[in-house]
């Protein structure tokens, strides 16, 4: 799978060029792990300081204190503000998301308007204003409110535009199918392009996620209570602020992989529940005798029965590219009607017909009648010449 979705994008490369491919990850590999040691080095061995590797340096950020006291409330604080952010944020891109599509001019200009100077600001900028403001309003947690709510504006321009483009990609025979059925441009919008857009948006806000929780590290700049800041106070405290920054990274680190996993799982999920089944449904043939419908091909080798007599019962064929075998029991899967008489033909395994056929036997008797009258015609034009 992986192989064809590169294909798209590029050509695959040859021997050459694959050999290329791994002298240069060599290389690069080589490169890095020099670099390493070389930071290595120089943390054991500073010009002018302590040994950065000294364990007296990384026990304080390791011990079980350090995590009851500091990383776990202010990975706490992080995942409440990133958690009421996100409600937030798919709630303010979902009503201006919908008022940039809606028909009404004054709405969709308001809308507009909100999300492009939503999305120009930066997230510091806001979560500053609104520190401040707060705090001279006397609000209590003013740092805390101040970070969800910027949060809230700028990621929800974000949804706004995953709305818009998620409705703006779906076929145009949603809305034309809407509003034949009597529906107005508003109610198409939100009772069938909307929830449709929303459920193809899912693993692209899923991975919003990862950019609302990094983002609420920029809190600590406003006195925020998040991990960031505690790993700072706790390396205030025992002079190792490079050794909890570290340990602070890694749980980021954690935790946005988690929520990658997570986006990268919901839409194999989604595509579960919405694959199409695996039998094909049938298809209408393109044209008369199109090469593709096996089963009118069928149709066609069968010929006209008993010498070119002409059928009796017309057979329904709705056309389909299912495979030839067996077609005289598929082709009435397709259209069934019990006033045929040779749809109640029962077949075995080989697709053979395990009892006589009724229309056949009709077909015969038939035949010979018309044969028992055309002997008949001979007999009396023949009685006629000798008289």
């Amino acid at each position: 799978m992986a192989s064809n979705e590169s294909a798209v994008l590029f050509d695959q490369p040859g021997p050459k060029g694959r050999k290329t491919i791994r002298i240069v990850n060599w290389i690069a590999g080589i490169i890095f792990a020099v670099v390493l040691v070389l930071i290595l080095m120089r943390l054991h061995n500073p010009p002018d300081g302590e040994n950065q590797l000294s364990w007296e340096l990384w026990k304080p950020a390791l011990d079980a204190e350090a995590w009851t006291d500091f990383y776990l409330p202010g990975l706490w604080a992080t995942i409440r503000a990133s958690v009421l952010a996100v409600i937030g944020a798919v709630v303010f891109g979902l009503l201006f998301g919908i008022g940039r599509l809606l028909p009404n001019v004054i709405i969709r200009a308001v809308s507009g308007a909100i999300v492009e100077f939503a999305r120009a600001v930066p997230v510091l900028l806001l979560m500053i204003f609104f520190w401040r403001w707060f705090a001279f309003a006397g609000l209590p947690s003013p740092a805390y409110w101040a970070v969800v709510l910027a949060l809230v504006i700028y990621n929800g321009s974000v949804v706004a535009e995953l709305v818009r483009s998620g409705v703006g990609n779906l076929p145009n025979g949603q809305r034309e199918a809407s509003l034949a059925l009597g529906l107005t441009r508003t109610q198409s919008l939100i009772q069938i392009e909307v929830p449709q857009a929303i459920y193809a948006m899912l693993p692209a806000a899923v991975t919003q996620l990862v950019v609302v929780l990094k983002d609420t590290a920029l809190g600590s700049i406003i006195m925020y209570t998040d991990l960031l800041q505690e790993s700072r106070r706790l390396g205030s405290m025992y002079f190792n602020i490079l050794q909890t920054l570290v340990v602070a990274a890694v749980v980021y680190f954690i935790v946005c992989w988690l929520l990658s996993r997570l986006a990268e799982w919901l839409p194999s999920r989604m595509q579960q529940h919405t694959a199409a089944p695996a039998e094909p449904e049938p298809v209408a043939p393109i044209a008369i005798m199109d090469p593709s419908n096996v089963n009118q091909i069928a149709v066609a080798k069968e010929g006209v029965p008993l010498g070119g007599a002409q059928r009796l019962y017309h057979v329904h064929h709705r056309g389909t590219n299912a495979s030839i075998h067996r077609w005289r029991e598929t082709r009435y899967v397709q259209g069934y009607d019990e006033t045929h008489p040779e749809s109640q033909i029962e077949f075995d395994e080989n697709g053979k017909p395990i009892k006589d056929n009724p229309l056949e036997d009709l077909m015969k008797e038939e035949a010979k009648k018309k044969e028992a009258e055309h002997h008949q015609g001979k007999g009396q034009s023949k009685t006629d010449r000798e008289s």
